[in-house]
């Protein structure tokens, strides 16, 4: 079985365990991806079993790190029509080294940090074009 890794994505949803039966949990949470630039993708992992309890220690806009495995099944329909499934089922969750939960790791400057424009340095006096 491969298995992958998403690095340094911001943690945007998290549900409640669900007890699909009494032998079967799962707990599913989504992340947000902005490494593709303007693009940023929301993706849905679930975790199954013992690992639903790993997100407990995570909340939303944290930055983390997840391991996962890519996992398909077939199911017929009552009608006899096959679909075909595919679940991204995570394994591990870790707090992303590269990254934090401030706003800056995510390409968004704080209000208070922004630069004004007439600020210059010495350098910068003598180019002026006026």
């Amino acid at each position: 079985m491969s298995q992958f890794q998403l690095k340094n994505v911001r943690i945007k949803v998290i549900n409640p365990t669900v007890n699909v039966s009494e032998k079967f949990s799962k707990r599913e949470f989504v992340v947000t991806d902005s490494s593709n630039g303007n693009y940023p993708q929301d993706i849905l992992f679930q975790s199954t079993q013992d690992k639903c309890s790993i997100l407990d220690q995570f909340s939303v806009n944290d930055s983390v790190d997840v391991s996962f495995n890519i996992r398909g099944r077939e199911w017929t329909s009552p009608q006899g029509e096959v679909k075909y499934f595919t679940s991204l089922e995570a394994w591990r969750i870790e707090r992303s080294a590269s990254g934090s939960t401030t706003p800056d790791s995510f390409g968004i400057k704080e209000a208070n940090e922004t630069v004004n424009p007439l600020e210059s340095s010495s350098e910068d006096a003598d180019d002026l074009p006026f």
